[in-house]
This record gives structure tokens, sequence and C-alpha cells, in this order.
């Protein structure tokens, strides 16, 4: 028997038990579904703070499987500078965000950027659409949309992200929303 038949038979006898579980293997797959909770810091954003809190809200509204709370210790926290907005994630849920000043002088919402920017936190890419209704189309979109909103495909996103498996690493990724570098 070849190693891939074995492994096929191995999925599909893995697959039929999951379906046969009994009480406990019910409460496992239970918890694995539970609501992860992330605390986030804003005490460095400056005057981004009630932005941030703005932004968690959105997302606390938008997807069901994660709800952002401010606290410490902190899953991510949030910088104020003068550089351009950008995300480093450190695996799912975890990272820092920093509240560029250049791209709000520059005409950019500063509540679309707190979103997208969690929204790299959340295991969001960028995606560069220019449609003012995808929120991880970033600055592409010009400094004329406000939309902080995730739509329905960036929702799904993260309530994947977090519903199956919430404890899965993801390597750490760096996310600069800089209009310069996306048009390279």
């Amino acid at each position: 028997m070849s190693r891939i038949t074995r492994s096929a038979i191995a999925l599909v006898l893995g697959l039929s038990f999951l379906g046969t579980a009994g009480p406990a293997q019910a409460k496992a797959a239970d918890a694995s579904s539970a609501v992860r909770t992330l605390r986030y810091d804003a005490g460095h954003a400056a005057e981004f703070r009630a932005t941030v809190d703005q932004a968690a809200q959105v997302w606390n509204s938008s997807v069901t499987t994660v709800r952002l709370v401010p606290g410490t210790p902190a899953d991510f926290v949030v910088y104020a500078d003068d550089g351009w907005p950008r995300a480093q994630s450190t695996g799912l849920g975890r990272g820092t965000v920093w509240m560029g000043r250049q791209a709000v002088s520059e005409g950019h919402a500063p509540l679309r950027i707190a979103a997208h920017e969690i929204g790299h936190i959340l295991g969001l890419p960028d995606r560069r659409t220019g449609r003012c209704e995808d929120l991880m189309s970033g600055a592409s979109a010009g400094t004329g949309c406000t939309n902080p909103d995730p739509n329905a495909d960036e929702r799904a996103e993260v309530e994947s992200n977090f519903g199956v498996l919430p404890t899965l690493s993801r390597p750490p990724r760096t996310f600069t929303d800089d209009a310069a570098v996306a048009a390279h």
C-alpha cells in the first residue's frame, strides 16, 4: 500500500471518528469555537487613543469569534509616531500597531487607519484593491474614503482565523501601508 493511500485512509478514518464524537469531544469542540478575547493597550497612542477604542468597537460589532478589550498584559500595543501607519504581527492576535501621523496629515481618516491596522493583527493582509468598501485596501482607496468597516469577505476571514483552532501560531509579519511602497 502506498504512502499516499495510507494517508488518505487515515484521514477518512479520522474524519469519521470526528463525526461520531461523544460528549467529551463535543465539549472540546465547543471550547475551540468560543470567543477569543484579545487585550490591547492604546496607552501609547497619544491623540489616537479614542480612535483605537472606536476601531476596536467596529471589529467587536463585525465579528463574533474574537472580542477586543482594553487591558494589560496586552496581546497587542498601539503607538503613535510621525511615520506611516503600520502593523507588525508576532502571531495571530498579537503584535504592534503604529498610528502614523503622516497618513493623517495627508488626509487619510484616522478611524479607517486604526481599523485597517487592527485587521492586520487579526490576520488580514493588505489587498490594495483601491475600493473604499474594502477595509484592507488601505491607502489605495484614497483620502476621500472614510469607511472603517470590514466587508463580508474580511469579516469571514477573521471569523475563520479565530473560529477554528484559534491557537495556531503564525510567523511574524510586518505590514506597511505606505502608498509609495504600494505603487511599486
